[in-house]
């Protein structure tokens, strides 16, 4: 958000954007407004429908992800805490065994994970010709 706004008011490229107050406002109410409308759903499939939780295994599946947040951040890519969690609640289950994961939500938890990344980058594009559009 910061580089398109830094693009549109200086017509220019640069390799860092300033972050105003309004934009930390806008992306947190973004955060609780999908907290509120979907999180509840998200938040119960990780907990309650991959595999069986307890504060052990949450833990453990914490710290691990945790930990990979960590070193992809200091590596510099770009990572969903979300994806990570859940691979990592999966990684508890799995520790238990095969049997101890309900494999039809993983099933569909790995196929929205292929749908997204191809329909976020089409609707990246049309969202781009047609702000191009607007401003070009």
């Amino acid at each position: 958000m910061a580089a398109v706004i830094q693009l549109i008011e200086t017509k220019a490229v640069s390799a860092k954007s300033a972050v105003t107050p309004f934009m930390l406002f806008i992306g947190g109410i973004g955060i609780v407004v999908g907290l509120a409308t979907y999180g509840y759903k998200v938040m119960a499939t990780i907990g309650n429908k991959i595999t069986e939780l307890t504060p052990t295994r949450g833990y453990c599946a914490t710290i691990a992800a945790s930990f990979v947040v960590v070193l992809a951040s200091g590596l510099g890519l770009p990572v969903s805490t979300t994806h990570i969690a859940v691979g990592a609640v999966m990684g508890v289950g799995l520790a238990r065994g095969i049997g101890a994961l309900d494999l039809r939500v993983i099933g569909g938890i790995i196929l929205s994970w292929f749908i997204t990344v191809p329909v976020g980058a089409i609707l990246a594009a049309l969202i781009f010709y047609v702000m191009r559009a607007i401003f070009v």
